[in-house]
């Protein structure tokens, strides 16, 4: 299924290990491959990963677009879910559905739901939306 974007004037956009940004007026672009894709908006950097949600985000992330580093993101990601269900309790459905996307190897879906964990995460610290 052919994946269409709107991209935004100098928006930049991750597509299959290429980083590319779009000129000076709007764009659409349709991708007919299955490729990972992400926008500016929905990546994280390490610097930015500053707390433990983010941090699982980040290794998310990293699945989806660095394929061939795959099970060393696989080990992080059990560990920072461990830490992650021991500070959340309640927050094991957010993580159940994020492990069945990540077993059907559906990255994408498995990070929006992550990002689920993020604004719980900044609920509870009574922080601002930013970033994920």
């Amino acid at each position: 299924m052919p994946l269409k974007l709107s991209l935004k004037p100098g928006e930049k956009l991750f597509i299959a290990g290429a980083v590319l940004q779009n000129g000076p007026h709007g764009a659409e672009l349709t991708v007919l491959n299955d490729v990972p894709v992400l926008r500016e908006k929905d990546i994280l950097t390490e610097q930015s990963a500053d707390t433990l949600a983010k941090r699982v985000y980040l290794c998310v992330q990293l699945m989806y677009m660095d394929a061939a580093n795959l099970f060393d993101y696989q080990q992080k990601y059990a560990l920072l879910v461990q830490e992650a269900l021991k500070s959340w309790p309640d927050a094991a459905d957010i993580i159940a559905r994020t492990n069945a996307d990540l077993a059907c190897g559906r990255f994408y879906p498995a990070l929006r739901t992550v990002r689920e964990l993020v604004e719980l995460e900044q609920e509870r610290s009574g922080v601002n939306s930013s970033g994920a």
